[in-house]
């Protein structure tokens, strides 16, 4: 591994030269910490805390604030002002890092927001304990079930019902960027046989005939529009509902967003619906293969 290291700043950044009559390379242990420093600015976290343990010099560096500060959203300190209890004022740089990498809640914990650790982008979920579903409190309709498929540990179940909407808005100091928001669904409910996962596919049906219809907006004027019929039975799906664009970080943006079938020609049943999930757009997809 320390000849792999090595190759890679010699070659990645023409090497260090002695002052001496013979002049040679210089062996990694031998770097200043203040140059290692400003090489790991430039690498993603996960390298950073990888190099940490190549020797002394590496391990300090690792902990300047002025590295981590520049893996941090530009408005972190709003970030972890919603958070008072968990970032005491005497934290380094680094420290921040970790910790709003841990999932944060909020709203009575029917929100939690955390950063990526690869990438420092800001995904928030909301639980559907913090969502508006017509018909909740009716057992008829809907019940809570109990779960460790999801980070919220519980899920709304729909046995059946003629009027599906589901509403929900968060108001958040988001970073600049631009955000996709999704529905966590699965079709059928899961249960464990003989430790395997089975769906039990009793309760599903009224997908197939009318698309589900899907919307947000921003409170700067932003809009998105989707719809379509929802599939995979047994299976976690994150359904895209739209994008927004945030261009001042100081500022939260209030999101209001809903999903909705409310054709009733039909029942409609058997949905498990988990969270929604904000998220850089570039994770879109990842999402959307998991």
């Amino acid at each position: 591994m320390g000849a792999g290291i090595s190759g890679f700043f010699f070659n990645n950044f023409g090497g260090v030269t002695c002052s001496s009559s013979n002049s040679s390379l210089t062996n990694l242990g031998d770097l200043p910490e203040s140059c290692v420093a400003l090489v790991l600015r430039n690498l993603d976290p996960p390298e950073i805390c990888k190099l940490a343990g190549l020797n002394r010099a590496f391990r300090g560096a690792s902990w300047a604030d002025f590295v981590w500060e520049s893996k941090l959203p530009s408005n972190y300190q709003s970030l972890i002002d919603k958070f008072p209890n968990n970032f005491p004022s005497n934290l380094s740089k680094r420290d921040i890092y970790s910790r709003l990498c841990r999932l944060n809640s909020f709203d009575d914990g029917t929100k939690k927001v955390w950063l990526d650790k690869s990438t420092g982008g800001i995904c928030l979920s909301i639980s559907s304990s913090g969502l508006a579903i017509t018909g909740i409190d009716d057992r008829r309709y809907w019940s809570r079930i109990p779960t460790d498929e999801s980070r919220f540990h519980s899920v709304a179940y729909l046995q059946q019902i003629w009027w599906f909407e589901v509403d929900g808005e968060v108001d958040f100091p988001f970073p600049v960027g631009t955000y996709s928001l999704l529905f966590r669904l699965q079709l059928g409910q899961i249960f464990k046989r003989f430790g395997r996962r089975v769906c039990n596919p009793e309760h599903i049906h009224g997908w197939d005939i009318k698309p589900v219809r899907f919307q947000l907006s921003t409170s700067d004027g932003q809009q998105a529009i989707s719809q379509c019929f929802l599939d995979g039975p047994g299976k976690w799906v994150h359904y895209h509902v739209g994008d927004f664009v945030v261009e001042n970080p100081n500022k939260p943006v209030k999101i209001k967003f809903s999903m909705t079938q409310i054709d009733c020609t039909h029942t409609k049943g058997g949905l498990c619906v988990d969270s929604v999930i904000v998220c850089p757009s570039e994770f879109k997809e990842r999402l959307k293969r998991f």
